[in-house]
């Protein structure tokens, strides 16, 4: 006889589903006889995913049943959360919200069971006729995708409903959903109705403006107080909000969205990355080069970035002949690769010229649409220490590994040191798979290498389907901040496809001509995104090496401030970064307008450090070592800076 999934594990809430032979069902559903199905937990991404979709459930029912006039959108769960789309007269309020997040609370002790019905298209339309947006998501029955979320409610090949039914059987409200659900709605116990923002029906400017309300449920309440916990420590690094405080840099309304320039602070932090990336670079075997912000439009086409990349890249510019005809089209450049190709191929080439590596700090340009826009971490003048090395096939697992070995040291200097890898594949059947270029050996072959380099770092290797560029398989390095957030760092992507493209060849040993294989890599990945990383990471406070101001100087009083003057120019030309504090503030809020700059070394003077030519330390934890020589004193920062520390 048949069982439920309710039966086999409905004494343990922290099972919301079950899998069978890899799929996913509620555990409302019957398990067919001899199989045995798989718990899906609350302690993996899925089991929460699933919790937050119904909270999404309850959030618009909660919503519907206060303002009876909204209509629903989509409702996908999101890292650490979810979201839910209306169309409303008005935006929701904080008052509104609070309201909300009251209602849903009653629904969750009515413990109310989602129910889940097939349904045909006409079925569908007419359960939900006073609902025009999803209406249309019939239309669209397993054509859905993941971007706008309509996944969640129509991506498979049948229409489902789900109702949510109370404990005396009538049905309280009902939603077109793909699944799976928690058996009820006494399974969310911890979660909270966090904003209210813009949004446009299925992330199209050219649709209707909507509101969207964003939430998040966890499986405890220790697990929400931990998550707010983080928001809150995630707002007092916010780069952006530092960036200003600090006078690193900013983003003009003259220049545009996305386009930041960098005040003397943030150059010296820049300066600094800039030096020890090229350095490093040079040490490795890189050779620096040097290429234009524009090409014509042509060498775009050759590269394969128009049209496989056309949405990224900005409209073309044309070039007027004498009459005003168009003599010819230039687009600004969003990759370096092709440029490098042509230093490449401005010679005849040896395989004992190889590996040839070349490198620069090279300026692209992407549409980034302004929504996605934010701070540093995504610009749209996005500054690489873009690389790349031209090998022989045989070499190209070696030099992958050089390269993976040179990006998790530079990481590790910079005070990333928790990090997994992603490989980022094809997806050689989805509805993207036009998107890529190549035969299918010569993406197995690409995929193989990277893999085996990946697995034998001794890092975790995680898979990303369907991520990888058009021309070629890739690893991007993912480091976790100091407060446990994950960030998308380093590249280094495998292209069979340019140098066929461009007709790149050497001479092999035996006198014939060959293709190399191109590594594409990027350390820092953009100048820009680290640095905004960076701040977060540091809070500010960056490390002596980085800081732009790594020795302040404060006087006790007036008198002082001559030999403190003494003092920093030691300090300068010993290549030490000092300023001197000149202001006629009292020395207390001297002390507290220091701290608040970050700086990791405050040098104080008094009365009694004038006398035994000496020098007394505060450091950022507050403590204090007094009355140390200047010899110590400089030392002790050269030796701080040196380590990196």
């Amino acid at each position: 006889m048949a069982v439920t999934g309710l039966e086999l594990f409905g004494d343990d809430q922290r099972v919301v589903a079950m899998k069978i032979d890899g799929v996913t069902y509620d555990l409302e559903r019957e398990v067919p006889d001899g199989v045995t199905p798989e718990p899906v937990t609350l302690d993996t991404d899925e089991g929460l995913s699933i919790l937050r979709h119904s909270c999404g459930h309850v959030t618009a029912q909660a919503i519907q049943a206060i303002f009876a006039d909204v209509k629903l959108g989509i409702g996908p769960p999101i890292t650490d959360g979810y979201y839910y789309d209306f169309d409303t007269p008005n935006p929701f309020t904080p008052e509104d919200l609070r309201a909300i997040e009251k209602e849903m609370g009653r629904i969750v002790k009515e413990r109310q069971s989602f129910h889940r019905r097939v349904v045909t298209d006409e079925q569908a339309r007419a359960e939900l006729a006073s609902e025009p947006y999803k209406l249309e998501l019939i239309g669209d029955k397993g054509k859905a995708n993941t971007e706008d979320g309509s996944a969640v409610e129509v991506g498979g090949g049948e229409l489902t409903i789900y109702d949510n039914v109370r404990r005396d059987g009538s049905v309280a409200w009902k939603d077109l959903c793909r699944g799976p659900h928690v058996p009820h709605t006494g399974y969310l116990k911890a979660y909270a109705i966090m904003r209210s923002s813009a949004a446009y029906w299925r992330g199209d400017q050219r649709n209707a403006q909507l509101q969207r309300v964003y939430g998040t449920a966890w499986a405890t309440k220790d697990d929400l107080v931990a998550y707010k916990t983080r928001l809150e420590e995630a707002a007092k690094r916010d780069h952006r909000k530092l960036g200003a405080e600090l006078d690193l840099f900013s983003f003009p309304e003259e220049l545009g969205s996305g386009l930041p320039v960098f005040h003397p602070k943030g150059g010296v932090i820049k300066r600094e990355m800039e030096d020890y990336v090229r350095k490093a670079h040079l040490e490795a075997g890189f050779q620096y080069v040097g290429t234009p912000h524009l090409a014509k439009e042509g060498l775009f086409y050759t590269s394969g970035h128009l049209p496989y990349y056309a949405e990224m890249m900005f409209p073309e510019m044309v070039e007027l002949d004498d009459e005003g005809k168009p003599r010819e089209r230039y687009r600004v450049k969003a990759m370096n690769c092709p440029m490098h190709n042509l230093i490449y191929k401005s010679r005849g080439r040896s395989y004992r010229e190889l590996p040839l590596r070349f490198f620069e700090f090279g300026t692209v340009y992407r549409d980034e649409k302004s929504g996605v826009l934010q701070g540093l971490t995504r610009v749209r003048s996005i500054t690489q220490d873009d690389s790349h090395s031209y090998v022989m096939a045989e070499q190209a697992e070696a030099e992958i590994k050089h390269l993976l070995g040179f990006i998790l040291k530079l990481l590790r200097d910079f005070g990333l040191n928790d990090f997994y890898l992603e490989l980022s594949t094809r997806d050689s059947e989805g509805k993207n798979k036009d998107k890529f270029i190549g035969s299918d050996e010569d993406w197995a072959k690409a995929t193989a290498i990277l893999e085996k380099v990946g697995v034998e770092s001794g890092l975790d290797l995680v898979p990303d389907p369907g991520g990888a560029a058009y021309y070629g398989p890739k690893i991007s390095v993912q480091a976790k901040d100091a407060i446990g957030r994950t960030w998308q760092m380093s590249t280094i992507q495998y292209d069979f496809n340019q140098p066929e493209r461009f007709e790149l060849e050497y001479t092999a040993p035996d006198g014939s001509r060959q293709r190399p294989v191109m590594i594409h890599s990027a350390k820092f990945g953009s100048i820009e995104r680290f640095m905004g990383v960076l701040t977060e990471h540091y809070a500010g406070a960056f490390p002596a090496w980085l800081s732009p101001v790594q020795v302040l100087c404060v006087p006790v009083a007036e008198d002082h401030i001559g030999y403190l003057e003494g003092v920093a120019a030691e300090f300068r030309k010993a290549g030490v970064r000092v300023e001197i504090d000149y202001s006629d503030d009292r020395f207390g809020k001297k002390i507290r307008n220091a701290v608040k700059q970050k700086v990791p070394y405050i040098l104080i003077a008094g009365a009694e450090d004038v006398e035994a030519n000496a020098v007394s330390f505060r450091y950022r934890d507050g403590s204090q070592n007094n009355q140390i020589s200047v010899e110590t004193a400089l030392a002790e920062v050269l030796a701080a800076i040196r380590d990196k520390q």
